[in-house]
């Protein structure tokens, strides 16, 4: 589970996916499953929260990494790559991006 402090030792990954509403539950099974199998079994990893908006045409996930290195670590394991092809069948695209924590209010 995340915790977000401002103080984190840590990378902060926020990932958004666009897709369609046809897709969206599809998606978030994958990703579901991505983290429950994989991803949350991998050194580094902190914790993550997937979220949907209202409309089904947005996902974001929010993970928490021991190192920014942990991070690409899992990204190039052959599980997730294959994973990453199937995600990206199933939306638009998906961006994620490095944040460092500045506030918590």
């Amino acid at each position: 589970m995340p915790h977000i402090v401002k103080d984190l030792q840590g990378q902060t990954v926020i990932t958004t996916f666009e897709m369609t509403p046809a897709t969206a539950f599809d998606l978030m099974d994958a990703l579901e499953e991505a983290y429950r199998d994989c991803i949350s079994r991998q050194p580094g990893f902190l914790g993550a929260g997937l979220h949907m908006n209202d409309a089904r045409t947005r996902i974001c996930n929010y993970s928490q990494w021991r190192a920014r290195e942990d991070y690409q670590a899992m990204l190039r394991t052959p599980e997730m790559r294959e994973r990453n092809r199937q995600i990206n069948d199933l939306c638009r695209g998906f961006e994620p991006v490095m944040y460092e924590v500045t506030g918590v209010y």
